[in-house]
């Protein structure tokens, strides 16, 4: 099989990369971290208002744009790349999610997401929920049974993380509050979870091991490149390898969540190939810049971060 993008994905790639670097000149990647919401809100109005970000998974008969997940996933890569945070893990999440529900409570919740609202999902076994502090539709699934819980009835603690482009938090509600949705399976969240953390790591490992050429290339010692010695060349080569296999493995798991039955073997096994693949480069971004890799203000240590944290997410051994 050949994955190659359509013409529409290819631009729908290139102008969320393009809003992305414009809008970082404004607020940069720790600016934004900083903020009490935990991300830039212009960009995020702009990729939901503009670009419908949200609405690109909904069916069109509850607003959306009528996408496969495909495109979403596209654009979870380009915000990967960049570290981006944004609440668009949780509420992609929660679209995939009441998709599967199929029901018209869930076709007005798909309505609002598709209008811009943002989204979380408390799946059993969770202790951290991506995203759910400040979402505005909150999802709780208890056993098989998805619930619809009113946000100002729920208990949602911020949790801290080791890497800080994530917004965890803690959700606790009483099992009687909510409006029934209806049901999906706990191990489809699992599934879809894993499938967007592969595009997140895929996304990651390539703008990582693009950051470190360029700057071996630029980084002179004995009087040459760093690039131009073939022990660093042949490193990168491995790499290269790993990330252009991590997107086709990212890509295949996309496309599976987009059948009747997905292969779940098949995206648990993307998932693993993606962490590992991330881990390897962003170590190697550590290694291969040397001691400014270890300073707060260069971004090899938050792909480091971010690296560890997607590899333990949505991992499904439990």
């Amino acid at each position: 099989m050949r994955f190659a993008l359509t013409e529409e994905q290819s631009d729908l790639v290139a102008t969320v990369h393009t809003l992305i670097a414009k809008r970082a000149a404004s607020m940069d990647l720790r600016a934004a971290i900083s903020t009490r919401e935990g991300y830039d809100t212009t960009l995020w109005q702009t990729l939901t208002e503009q670009i419908g970000v949200t609405a690109l998974a909904v069916p069109e008969a509850y607003g959306g744009v009528g996408c496969s997940y495909i495109e979403a996933h596209l654009v979870l890569e380009e915000l990967g790349a960049t570290l981006t945070p944004s609440p668009f893990v949780g509420t992609l999440l929660a679209t995939q999610v009441l998709t599967a529900a199929g029901v018209p409570r869930a076709g007005e919740l798909l309505e609002r997401i598709a209008g811009g609202a943002t989204a979380a999902v408390a799946a059993p076994g969770s202790d951290l929920v991506i995203d759910a502090t400040g979402a505005e539709i909150l999802l709780v699934l208890r056993g098989d049974q998805l619930h619809a819980v009113d946000p100002s009835a729920a208990t949602v603690t911020p949790t801290p993380a080791l890497d800080p482009t994530w917004r965890f938090a803690t959700v606790t509600s009483d099992d009687a509050s909510g409006v029934l949705v209806g049901t999906v399976d706990p191990a489809y969240v699992t599934t879809v979870g894993a499938t967007m953390m592969t595009a997140l790591q895929a996304g990651a490992a390539r703008e990582a091991l693009e950051r470190t050429v360029a700057y071996l290339k630029e980084r002179h010692q004995f009087g040459r490149p760093l690039g131009s010695f073939q022990a660093l060349k042949h490193r990168c080569a491995d790499l290269l390898v790993q990330v252009e296999t991590a997107r086709t493995m990212s890509w295949a798991a996309a496309w599976e969540l987009t059948q009747s039955t997905p292969d779940v073997h098949l995206i648990r096994a993307a998932k693993t190939w993606c962490s590992d693949a991330f881990s390897q480069v962003a170590a190697e971004m550590i290694q291969l810049h040397g001691g400014v890799a270890i300073t707060w203000e260069h971004d090899a240590h938050l792909y480091f971060k971010r690296a560890h944290a997607t590899a333990q997410l949505f991992r499904g051994d439990t």
